[in-house]
């Protein structure tokens, strides 16, 4: 990694510009909003009644063939 005082200012603005784009496309978008309780009651009833179906994350990356 490169240290900071090695850069220079453009390079120093350049670097915030990439990290605010990548907080703009990384954030969530539904963020603050307020589910319906309609939908909250799927969603529970999806993930509870799923629950013994789940599969480790591990294991769905190495039947994928990705590396965890």
């Amino acid at each position: 990694m490169a240290a900071v005082q090695g850069l220079s200012v453009e390079e120093l603005r350049c670097t915030k510009v990439v990290e605010e784009k990548l907080r703009e496309l990384l954030r969530d978008p539904d963020e603050g909003l307020a589910i319906r309780p309609e939908i909250r009651d799927h969603l529970i009833n999806t993930f509870t009644q799923s629950s013994s179906e789940a599969v480790p994350a591990a294991k769905v990356a190495r039947r994928l063939g990705i590396e965890w």
